[in-house]
């Protein structure tokens, strides 16, 4: 019995009287077609029994896997849990799904699920993220371009939003009603491991390190401008930005005394300045009568539950589509600074 012929390209194209590379648009790059073209060829496609171009013979001959490959600072179950990162991936798939290219997924930290050598076979790398080490980056291809986010890597294209700019502006709307203590919850600021107030004996990381310190940067020149001696301002660290990590220095901080807890806390993310405002309700702390709060990033949830989030909102799904043009060559490959929107909330008016 002889078996049946594999479906080519060639044989679909033929069948349908069209180029082969219409139908290889229709399957790689669906921007080059109408949508009732695409349409067509995908539905003739699946009638015929024909699945698409051979992605390996296709990387053979054009030395491209259509594979952009986002390497992650954290876990993966970190990044797809956490709101903000879960922004910043879906916007890059957004745009590679509407150019026929595939995302793969590469943790800095926590198990490395891929086996070593995967971020071989990707066109492209976007770096979300400071990695803890720089091991994961040395080993990439050095020819392939590569975008870094929310930190710079020395000669390639960055995407950024103003730290300090916007953290300076929140802080200068918080300082508009006088606090009598302030106080900054900060976000992996100390090279020593520290879930708690922030001492002498701690060393924070470098500027180029992290943006905790252009958002601290922003916080201490508005407390500056309004009278405050900024190197006594308290800091306390939170090393991952999870309820149940940062739930454990909230508490040491709520639980003061009432004449020495904090009555304004500039918090360095939403997360950390939700979980705030859920221990103050248990405790009977009137938020915003007892303490008021500023989180940054802007996730739906802060501004969807009452009290609503005084925050800073930054477009995390607009980055993940910057980068991802960048890498693919729809835009140039620049310094990108993104604006960010100041949301004027209830838990700090």
């Amino acid at each position: 019995m002889t078996a049946h012929r594999r479906m080519t390209l060639k044989d679909l194209a033929t069948e349908l009287g069209v180029s082969t590379a219409t139908i290889s648009n229709a399957f790689n790059r669906p921007d080059q077609l109408s949508p009732l073209l695409r349409d067509r060829i995908l539905s003739e496609a699946k009638r015929l029994g024909y699945n698409g171009p051979d992605a390996k013979a296709r990387s053979l001959r054009t030395g491209r896997s259509s594979i952009v490959a986002v390497i992650l600072a954290e876990s993966l179950t970190y990044s797809l849990n956490d709101a903000v990162a879960s922004e910043f991936l879906s916007g890059v798939a957004e745009v590679l799904d509407a150019h026929g290219h595939t995302m793969l997924l590469l943790p800095g930290r926590g198990h490395a699920s891929q086996p070593p050598g995967s971020a071989n076979i990707a066109d492209g790398f976007i770096v979300y993220g400071l990695m803890p080490n720089n091991k994961l980056l040395s080993e990439l291809p050095s020819q392939r371009p590569l975008v870094s986010v929310d930190f710079d890597i020395d000669g390639s294209p960055t995407v950024h939003i103003d730290d300090q700019d916007a953290s300076y502006h929140l802080a200068q709307h918080a300082l508009k009603t006088r606090p009598q203590r302030p106080a900054v919850i900060n976000l992996r600021l100390t090279k020593e491991h520290c879930n708690g107030r922030v001492t002498k004996a701690h060393t924070l990381l470098p500027d180029s390190s992290t943006i905790s310190r252009a958002r601290l940067a922003g916080f201490h020149a508005a407390l500056t401008e309004h009278g405050f001696d900024a190197e006594q301002i308290p800091l306390w660290n939170i090393e991952e930005n999870v309820f149940d990590v940062c739930s454990p220095v909230i508490t040491e901080i709520l639980d003061l005394p009432a004449k020495q807890r904090p009555d304004l806390l500039l918090c360095m993310s939403d997360r950390i300045a939700l979980t705030a405002l859920t221990l103050a309700e248990q405790r009977g702390i009137h938020v915003p009568g007892e303490l008021r709060i500023t989180g940054f990033d802007g996730i739906a949830e802060g501004q969807y539950r009452a009290p609503r989030l005084t925050t800073v909102r930054q477009d995390s799904a607009g980055k993940g589509r910057v980068a991802a043009k960048m890498i693919l060559g729809r835009i140039p490959k620049t310094q990108q600074l993104l604006k960010t929107e100041l949301l004027l909330g209830d838990t700090c008016p």
